[in-house]
């Protein structure tokens, strides 16, 4: 009887084991039933992507996708930190690609594995918050400079930073409520690079930004655009992707990326080092990558996409939108947001909380 349940036992340990395998072959190498099983857990910005696409996704694939979406790249990286998250891919922003590589949360990318990286813009491509794409590829891309009513002022009067402080901006003039877009702004403006470490200089910024104040209408976020699209407020620094909907909702309104700066952004797909589905992750990126859902994508968001390749899919009022697509010779200027030291964000900060302060008090 001793013997026979050890051979039961071990009956059921063999069959055990090779249902084991079985699993992590699928989960390896999935096939059509694998593919099935498995799911795609996915952490984006709220309203990021065309759901339709992700019903193609599973459609062509046969991956089953989780979305959950964050509203900071703050809070997405707390929870990557956190660790217990099952996420296989995620959307960070520049600065945010080298923190979560630094802190080892993000893994190596296998070009191997990835199909149409040649339809990528180049320009957006071996920056230095990711030298060679090691653990990031684009997904939108934008601008941050001016918008302004072309009613009230004209285009060479908010061609540059420097102007807003022209006594004609007299509140006119609203700030995104963001460190390193606001002190950025205020070392441009003074000819120095918007990711500068010097304290002096970013001192400085505090400084010129505190002397805007008769300018300041006000300093706000998501409302900026309903301000201006209203006639409320006739000029604001903005992100283009902002610029572009108010012009659709009042022709009125213009954008220019400032002949002394600006910023040119990307947000990108990247996957956490502990994803448990990279085959998957990979299989989106591709799918995003093909040019036509590249395009579909891009319709959806409004915002620029980086697949050259797409734009044959998109039509003539979208590719031609000077908004969205600016000439390249309009990007001499533009820098790209590099990660900062905890020191430096927090010197940012603080500066521009001291800003605030010194606007609310009339530049005091």
């Amino acid at each position: 009887m001793k013997k026979m349940l050890l051979l039961m036992s071990s009956v059921v340990v063999i069959v055990g084991g090779l249902a084991l395998l079985k699993q992590q072959l699928l989960r390896e190498q999935p096939g059509k039933q694998g593919r099935h099983q498995k799911m795609l857990h996915i952490y984006n910005y709220g309203s990021y992507i065309d759901p339709d696409l992700l019903t193609q996704f599973t459609k062509q694939t046969g991956y089953q996708v989780s979305y959950e979406t964050y509203d900071s790249n703050e809070s997405m990286m707390v929870k990557l930190k956190q660790g217990g998250s099952n996420y296989d891919l995620v959307f960070p922003s520049e600065p945010f690609v080298t923190k979560l590589a630094q802190d080892q949360l993000l893994a190596s990318l296998d070009p191997q594995k990835i199909h149409g990286l040649e339809n990528l813009n180049p320009i957006l491509l071996n920056q230095s918050f990711d030298p060679n794409n090691h653990y990031s590829l684009p997904y939108f891309w934008g601008t941050t400079g001016i918008m302004y009513n072309t009613k009230v002022f004209s285009k060479d009067e908010v061609d540059t930073w420097a102007k807003l402080w022209a006594p004609k901006m007299k509140d006119q003039v609203m700030l995104i409520d963001a460190p390193r877009e606001s002190i950025g702004m205020g070392l441009q403006a003074l000819g120095y690079s918007e990711n500068d470490h010097d304290p002096a200089h970013i001192q400085a910024a505090r400084e010129k930004l505190a002397a805007l104040a008769p300018n300041v209408k006000a300093v706000l976020n998501d409302e900026i655009r309903a301000y201006v699209t209203s006639g409320e407020a006739n000029v604001a620094v903005a992100y283009s992707g902002v610029a572009d909907y108010a012009h659709a909702i009042n022709p009125d309104i213009d954008y220019v990326i400032p002949k002394d700066g600006g910023s040119v952004w990307t947000d990108n797909m990247s996957i956490p080092k502990n994803a448990q589905n990279k085959a998957g992750a990979y299989a989106f990126i591709n799918f995003l990558l093909d040019p036509k859902n590249a395009a579909q994508n891009a319709e959806y968001v409004a915002y620029s996409s980086p697949n050259l390749a797409a734009k044959k899919y998109l039509s003539k009022e979208i590719t031609s939108d000077k908004i969205l697509y600016p000439q390249r010779s309009k990007l001499a200027k533009v820098e790209h947001y590099e990660n900062l030291t905890d020191k430096t964000v927090q010197d940012y900060s603080n500066n521009w909380l001291e800003a605030k302060m010194a606007m609310a008090n009339g530049g005091k």
